[in-house]
């Protein structure tokens, strides 16, 4: 039994004699607004007063450093594979040439995890954003579908979820150029709301509010940065899109690397302007940012602020199931999932098969499933994920000195090694029970590679 079998050509679809391949139709600014798209939403929106009441204070700031470092480490790391193998399915792909196929799937099914369980939770974070604009033209929803099922509560399926969920799968699949021009839009949009909120609360900042400034003292600031590690979730799926890029090995750096930068100025400058505005011991709300614009009587524009997270939130959702279903359709295409899944529609160059399953599921699971509260199994899949591509540079710059790499990481191995040592340091801040969902979802996925994707792999066919 050959586990550790390696792909030897560069693409999936060279390697495996494919059903086909995706249209390249993206360029840099493309993939730029791709990875935007997807970081900033529920992270900046959602989470920062929580990391910041219970976790780092004013620190939070140190927070969102710290977990950007650690990302751009990463980032680098991915640059460098992304122009060197330019293939879609992100990490799975990378780890199937590097490492082999039991660890490429150990990373593919991670990634259905960190994909699927983000897009469930940023849906019914949309859906309460939604509901809350709604509320205030005096429009409300019957409560059986204003969330999922609680029999305490009287709720039964979470409806504005579902719908967001498949409108999203029907756009995703009529192409990418539709995909990437309403991605633009809303980018736009959400941009746009943010430097709004920072524009008026720097003038209604109180240094005084920064005292104490880590009332947690550091191991808080790091429990913060763990946490607020979900809000630069996104940057990673630029690389699941690497088939449909233009010049893969110049443009995926940039994409990657311009999107994560622009994000961690802006997060950066929210967290400094949010704890100035507001004492920290006041932000654990759900709404933190338009709760700072309601404490300084800036009522309209806390509005928009739920305009901007609807839209923010909109581009996540769409850049998370835009990754799922590159992914699957990788995965499907190598026989580790069943092959119809990486069948491509010919008008629209999309896996559509792939696409509505995706969608289908992750729209029941978000309208039936409080799923919400598995957030944390998304932050260490993703530092996972980072970990392993991390280790991965250092690997394949020994095995395969030969191959043309559009980005070099500098420094190697230190750079890559201390990316890995950051992301499993801060794996370890999170709790026991994220831990053991995490394992108990590998171990799943170990039992069906070894049941069907083993013996359906097209290199074991081949061999």
């Amino acid at each position: 039994m050959d586990l550790f079998r390696k792909k030897t050509g560069l693409l999936s679809h060279e390697e495996s004699g494919s059903t086909g391949h995706l249209k390249r139709t993206m360029g840099p600014f493309d993939l730029t607004m791709l990875g935007v798209g997807c970081i900033i939403g529920t992270g900046i929106f959602v989470i920062t007063g929580k990391a910041a009441a219970e976790n780092a204070g004013p620190g939070l700031m140190l927070s969102f450093v710290i977990a950007g470092i650690a990302c751009v480490l990463a980032a680098l790391c991915y640059a460098e594979l992304s122009s060197t193998v330019p293939a879609a399915g992100s990490a799975y792909a990378y780890s199937y040439i590097v490492f082999g196929e039991v660890l490429a799937w150990v990373l593919g099914w991670d990634l259905i995890l960190e994909y699927g369980v983000a897009a469930a939770s940023v849906s019914s974070g949309w859906s309460a954003y939604f509901q809350g604009l709604l509320a205030g033209f005096d429009i409300h929803l019957p409560l059986a579908i204003t969330a999922a099922f609680d029999s305490t509560k009287g709720t039964i399926i979470d409806l504005p979820a579902v719908c967001i969920i498949m409108l999203i799968t029907l756009l995703l699949s009529l192409g990418a150029k539709e995909t990437v021009r309403f991605n633009f839009i809303m980018v736009c949009v959400k941009v746009g709301v943010v430097l709004l909120f920072i524009a008026i609360g720097i003038f209604y900042v109180k240094p005084a509010n920064w005292t104490p400034f880590l009332p947690y003292g550091f191991s808080g600031v790091l429990s913060a940065a763990a946490i607020v590690f979900f809000a630069y979730l996104g940057f990673d799926a630029i690389s699941t899109a690497a088939e449909e890029v233009r010049n893969p090995q110049r443009n995926m750096p940039i994409g990657i690397i311009s999107s994560l930068a622009i994000c961690t100025i802006l997060y950066i400058a929210v967290s400094v302007v949010l704890t100035g505005m507001v004492p920290y011991t006041q932000l654990g709300v759900s709404d933190p940012v338009a709760f700072a614009l309601r404490f300084i009587h800036q009522d309209f524009v806390a509005g928009l602020i739920s305009v901007g997270a609807i839209a923010g939130m909109t581009t996540v959702l769409l850049v998370l199931l835009y990754g799922q279903t590159r992914l699957i359709f990788s995965m499907s295409r190598d026989g580790l999932l069943p092959v119809f899944l990486s069948k491509i529609n010919t008008k629209t160059q999309t896996p559509i098969r792939s696409t509505w399953l995706v969608g289908s599921i992750i729209a029941l699971a978000s309208g039936l499933f409080p799923l919400h509260a598995l957030t944390n199994l998304t932050s260490i899949g993703t530092l996972f994920a980072f970990a392993v591509v991390s280790v991965g540079v250092i690997v394949l710059r020994k095995t395969r000195p030969d191959l043309k790499r559009g980005f070099t990481v500098p420094w190697v191995p230190l750079l890559p090694l201390l990316s890995a040592l950051v992301c499993i340091g801060l794996m370890l801040q999170l709790h026991i029970s994220t831990w053991i969902g995490f394992i108990v979802w590998l171990l799943l996925g170990l039992l069906i590679y070894f049941f069907y994707g083993y013996h359906k792999s097209l290199l074991n066919h081949k061999s």
